[in-house]
């Protein structure tokens, strides 16, 4: 049913959790799996005269991090026999290149994480997950975050 699931991944619990909902799906459909990570390149956009210097160390560090975090979910995938192909983008809208991701890999399902977050929270960090679901025809399986009680 489904030949290329994309799991877009942040290192989160919600991300270990849709690792393991796609490693299911990849193994009872004999799918082939591809990770990717965004690194948002405007993550210091409106940060004043000091922000140059700012994004280049922000761009060492979330490199070095996203690097890890795709490392981590290949082996995760490895574990459960199923080789997944890996990538860390750049970009701007986070969503569209989850969506371009996407498209280059020739996804049929995008399995990705929702963080829940609600409120004021929401309304200025966005939800990547509702744009991707607002912006593509494919399917997609948004995994929630754990919640603890």
């Amino acid at each position: 049913m489904f030949k290329h699931i994309l799991v877009p991944v942040d290192g989160s619990a919600s991300s270990r959790q849709c690792i393991e909902k796609a490693t299911a799906l990849a193994q009872a459909f004999n799918s082939t799996v591809t990770v990717v990570n965004v690194i948002d390149l405007y993550a210091f956009a409106g940060m004043g005269l000091n922000a140059g210097y700012g994004q280049v160390e922000y761009l060492n560090v979330a490199t070095q991090e996203s690097n890890k975090v795709v490392a981590t979910a290949k082996q995760l995938f490895a574990e459960n026999g199923i080789e997944a192909t890996a990538s860390v983008v750049e970009g701007q809208a986070i969503y569209q290149n989850i969506l371009d991701a996407a498209e280059v890999a020739h996804a049929d399902l995008i399995v990705m994480g929702s963080h829940g977050r609600k409120g004021l929270e929401k309304l200025v960090l966005g939800s990547v997950a509702a744009q991707v679901l607002s912006h593509t025809t494919l399917p997609v399986l948004i995994v929630r975050e754990p919640k603890d009680f």
